[in-house]
């Protein structure tokens, strides 16, 4: 698990995690499940749209915990400025864009792991980003990204 330093929702996040949540954390759970149908492997809420701010620190961040991450899959549509590629820790990850929507990145370690992140909108209040996480990260969950915003006020429209 990625976690801040600063409280803002201790008793709403699972398994006992106390720390609280501000823009530019990441909240993983890894475990693995027998269904990846429908799972989100965590969320992330960053400060802002603009990728090439945002996501070296993601990305250091899940190596630590992941080991190396190859690849990014975002939408283009949704991030500003997004390159082809980006050198996280002295390694070269491949960025690709996906019709994922502005809800959704996706993070691929080796050849076959791949992890699926929430986004929270980086304007989304402390509340409305710790429910959206609590959700995500449950085994159980089996809600889409975008339905998750839509559910925890996040202001996100549906795209369809």
């Amino acid at each position: 698990m990625i976690i801040p330093d600063s409280p803002h929702c201790s008793g709403q996040l699972p398994s006992g995690v106390h720390e609280g949540v501000r823009p530019g954390c990441a909240l993983l759970r890894l475990e693995t499940t027998e269904s990846r149908e429908g799972v989100l492997d965590g969320a992330w809420w960053p400060r802002s749209r603009d990728i090439g701010a945002e996501l070296p620190a993601l990305l250091s961040a899940l190596t630590e915990h992941l080991g190396p991450v190859t690849r990014v899959g975002l939408d283009t549509a949704a991030w500003e400025g997004l390159p082809t590629r980006i050198v996280v820790d002295d390694r070269v990850v491949h960025i690709d864009s996906f019709p994922v929507g502005d809800d959704t990145i996706l993070i691929t370690r080796g050849d076959r792991d791949l992890f699926s992140l929430l986004v929270i909108p980086p304007q989304a209040t402390p509340e409305v980003a710790c429910a959206a996480m609590a959700q995500a990260v449950r085994a159980d969950n089996i809600t889409q990204a975008e339905q998750i915003l839509i559910d925890t006020g996040s202001g996100q429209e549906p795209s369809h």
